[in-house]
Parts: structure tokens; sequence; C-alpha cells
């Protein structure tokens, strides 16, 4: 048997806490002597003392943990309830950094507000051109929301079109229609191909345009100073957006921090 200090050492935790489960009936002493009140457990009580230190280290109410304890539950049920725990704590840490990661991308687009020179904009003609493309339905134009989608429907559609046999002869193509939620979201390699509507992919011609054009460097999740940069020249300009605005892949070494996408946004004068 051993003192409440021994063992509240033995379980690694502070002495209050045996005498806090004693009194709200988790873990009852092995014995209580009658004069002194002094308290000794047995080695075995360990086991005890874990759980409801585990459970209430994962987020367990004091109710729920003896409703665990009351269920007499073994190492295994036990093991497999804080593991469902650990994935739900795991998936609410990956939503928070991610509302973190807005917060700060909404920060540099606050940040950069008026940085951006307007001498980076440039009104240029592009030619029609025909896609082979595949489409996709996303929550919203936010990059958070669209580039998850976008990248594998891109290597869906190389996959698809190396099977048909062709070849891309120009830049990756992306563009977006109804930004009102939910948007559609096109990835669009430039062939020389005929539609064939045999084929799993779609061929289209996109238009020849009037855009305005930024290069924006580095990853897609940082975009947004750049789009807003190019709507305030455009507006400041006297232009008006007139279609579907446009994402030209210039270069793409793992489509990570050190891809170059065009922006074109079509336009005409107001």
């Amino acid at each position: 048997m051993f003192g409440i200090g021994a063992f509240a050492k033995y379980g690694g935790v502070s002495v209050r806490m045996p005498r806090h489960y004693d009194a709200v009936g988790l873990l009852r002493p092995a014995h209580v002597d009658p004069h002194t009140g002094y308290r000794s457990y047995e080695a075995e009580q360990l086991a005890r003392l874990n759980r409801p230190i585990a459970l209430k280290e994962l987020g367990f109410t004091l109710e729920q943990v003896r409703a665990v304890l009351d269920e007499k539950m073994d190492a295994i049920d036990l093991r497999g309830m804080l593991r469902l725990r650990r994935a739900e704590l795991e998936s609410a840490m990956a939503a928070d950094a991610a509302r973190l990661a807005q917060v700060e991308a909404r920060l540099r687009v606050i940040e950069s507000e008026g940085q951006k020179s307007f001498d980076d904009v440039v009104i240029k003609q592009v030619p029609a051109m025909r896609v082979a493309e595949l489409t996709a339905v996303v929550e919203s134009f936010e990059p958070r929301f669209n580039t998850p989608v976008i990248t594998p429907l891109y290597e869906e559609l190389w996959s698809r079109m190396q099977a048909a046999g062709l070849r891309a002869s120009g830049a990756a193509v992306a563009y977006y229609e109804n930004l009102d939620r939910p948007v559609t979201v096109r990835a669009a390699i430039p062939v020389g191909a005929e539609p064939d509507p045999s084929r799993d992919f779609a061929v289209v011609d996109l238009p020849a345009a009037e855009v305005a054009t930024l290069v924006h460097d580095g990853p897609m999740e940082q975009v947004i100073p750049n789009v807003q940069a190019l709507a305030r020249w455009i507006d400041a300009h006297g232009y008006t957006s007139v279609g579907p605005a446009r994402e030209v892949t210039l270069s793409c070494p793992n489509c990570g921090d050190h891809s170059v996408t065009e922006l074109q946004e079509p336009v005409a004068r107001r």
C-alpha cells in the first residue's frame, strides 16, 4: 500500500487530484485510517487513476468520465474510444489551422492594399483558342475552395488527353463561371483537335478577347491581393469586366511557391 503522496508521485499527478477524485467518487482509497483520515492506495489503483486523467485531458466532462468508469471499460474499449476522440481533436485542429490560414491570407490582402503598382497591369488581345476541358462545381471562388478541386481536375484531364492521343498546344487555362455560389470551374488545355462527343472530356472554343492582365508569382492561395489590384486598375482606367476571368499557368514547377500565373480579365471600355 502507498500513502497518498507516493501514489500521486507514481501516477504523475499532484496530491490534490487523488483527493478530488475521492471527493467526487471517482477513485476511493483502498484504506482510510479511521483516526487520522490518512488515505492509502494499492498499486492496482494506478490503472483506475490513469483513465480519468486521460479522459479529462481529452476534453471529457466529469460526468462523462464517471459514466465511462462505471461501465468498467477494459483497455481495448478505452483505447478505441480514446482513438476516436483523438481523431475528433485532430479534425478540430485541422479546421482551426485552416481558419488561421484564412485570417492570415486576408491580413495579407489588407496589408497589400495600394502597394501593387498599376504599371504591372497590361492590356492585350488574346486570340481565340480551342481547348480540351473538364468542369467541376466548387462552393466559392476563394482559393481554399477551388485550388483543391482544380489541381486534380487538371491531372485527370491530362490523363484523358493522353489516352485519346492528344497533345497540349499551349499553356493551361482555368476559368470560372457563375461567381455566385456554387461556382463552375473549368480546367482547360489548348489542343488542335476537333470536337468529338465520344471523348470523355469536352473540346470547346474560347473566344478572342481584350484582357487586362497581371502576373501572379507564387501559390494560388495567395492570389487575392493581385485579383483585387487588377480589379482596382480596371475600375480606375474606365474599363468593365465582360467575361469569365482566366488564369493562365506560365510556369508550374510542382505547382508550389514558385508557380507563375497570368491573371486575365476580359474587359471593354465603359
